[in-house]
């Protein structure tokens, strides 16, 4: 391992060990953490500071400008945004096989893995743009076309660093040629009958929808209990929901998914594949059937998470509540999803709130210029053996409000996972091998440097 590597993994585990948690609760926040972070990056990355243009956005949140060679409209046109976020998820540090925030090297040479939270899920990125963008400022390289560098502060929580970035791009009219932000990887394993790694490109990302399910009675003893208490009738909610699950269909960037894949898969799941026009229905139920993620691409779902009941065990409950998070399939609303749930749970005693919502995101093209510099990126970087395919982002990132300013919004995490690395995720014991890092950074420089 060369000397430049050795520093550039001591500095991945030195942002690593500031633990910048967010939380929902904001008072809970370490805002220190943040601003040590933030000085960090500036002490670690000097000839990337110097040579873009730094601001701080909502207290915390990072939009970094790369001024395009070109000079004048000429750079300005066709911008390039990377995007990345600051902040990571509570941990519980019992649960830890090492210290989540002691960043620690387990492991020698090609296996050799980084142990922290955040080492995905967003820091990863993070620090690989930012190494990238460091090698190319010290070898004097500037840009063809502008480029942003968008990293917020609370994309685990509210979001609200990110979409404050976006309000200051649009009020100075900055349209973006592409956005890229974290989202699928390279993966094996993911499709059924597919043996070829493929780089999974989010073009669409699901809705988020939370809906609170309160339901009352007067109260009392427990050992005096009524016939049909409130919990038993929030459980009867809850069932109704569990046995009546959104159905399944193909939304067209995952029968884009399939057909992409045809050629790769073995039979007869590759006549499936390429044929999926009459067989979409009978197909959607199946995938459905191959595991939670596979599932999650074919349907809305829908899950009971928060309860809460009585104050104490031998007290009724005047309120249980339930949440249903429920993420949103391209084609489905935040509005027919919530028809859809009280039409299930058929009990007008049962309250149902919209706590929260956004419907999906616009879908961004899988063809032209922004969707192959990607696939390029892939290939020059990553390996000539990866098939770059479109898919649905299952979860939500800060690049849903990216597609207010632009048509050309996707969603890759430039990184070689494993089916456990993706399970770790907002789990314990996250991780990333030190060799899939590296090529992070790699096909962040082919990314930057195409144009």
């Amino acid at each position: 391992m060369s000397a430049d590597t050795e520093a550039s993994i001591a500095r991945f585990r030195e942002l690593l060990q500031i633990p910048t948690v967010s939380h929902a609760d904001e008072s809970l926040v370490d805002a220190d953490a943040f601003t040590r972070f933030i000085d960090t990056l500036a002490r670690l990355y000097p000839t990337a500071h110097a040579a873009l243009e730094r601001e701080v956005v909502d207290a915390h949140s990072l939009l970094f400008h790369w001024a395009g060679s070109g000079g004048g409209s000429g750079g300005a046109a066709d911008p390039l945004v990377l995007m990345a976020h600051i902040d990571v998820v509570p941990v519980v540090e019992e649960e830890w096989g090492h210290p989540p925030f002691g960043a620690e090297l387990v492991g020698e040479g090609k296996d050799a893995e980084i142990h922290a939270r955040g080492a995905i899920d967003d820091k990863g990125a993070l620090v690989a743009i930012m190494e990238a963008v460091e090698e190319l400022a010290a070898e004097g390289y500037a840009p063809t076309h502008d480029v942003y560098l968008s990293f917020g502060h609370n994309e685990e929580t509210a979001g609200g660093g990110a979409r404050a970035i976006v309000a200051l791009l649009r009020e100075r009219g900055v349209t973006p040629a592409l956005v890229l932000d974290e989202g699928g990887a390279v993966v094996e394993g993911a499709v059924p009958g597919v043996a070829v790694p493929t780089a999974m490109v989010g073009v669409a990302e699901r809705g988020v929808l939370t809906l609170r399910l309160t339901a009352r009675e007067s109260g009392g003893h427990a050992s005096t209990p009524p016939a049909f208490p409130a919990t038993a009738r929030l459980a009867r909610a809850i069932d109704r929901v569990q046995r009546h699950p959104f159905p399944a269909r193909i939304a067209p960037p995952v029968r884009a998914l399939f057909a992409t894949l045809a050629p790769h898969a073995a039979q007869p799941l590759r006549t499936v594949f390429a044929n999926l026009g009459a067989l979409a229905p009978l197909a959607a139920r199946v995938f459905a059937r191959f595991g939670p993620e596979l599932n999650a691409m074919v349907r809305t779902t829908a899950v009971a998470t928060e309860l809460s009941g009585a104050p104490g065990e031998n007290v009724l409950a005047t309120t249980a509540r339930a949440s249903i998070n429920i993420r949103l399939l391209t084609g489905d609303t935040v509005a027919s999803a919530t028809a859809r749930i009280r039409r299930i749970v058929a009990d007008p005693a049962v309250e149902i709130e919209v706590r929260h919502g956004s419907d999906p995101s616009p879908v961004s093209p899988w063809r032209g210029e922004p969707w192959q510099r990607i696939a390029t990126a892939v290939h020059d970087a990553l390996g000539t053996d990866i098939v770059t395919t479109p898919y649905i982002q299952l979860g939500a990132s800060d690049s849903r409000w990216f597609t207010a300013i632009s048509a050309h919004v996707y969603r890759f995490t430039p990184f070689h996972l494993t089916r456990g690395e993706r399970d770790a995720l907002h789990a314990h014991n996250e991780r990333i091998r030190v060799e899939s890092w590296l090529n992070g950074i790699r096909f962040y420089r082919a990314l930057l440097t195409a144009s």
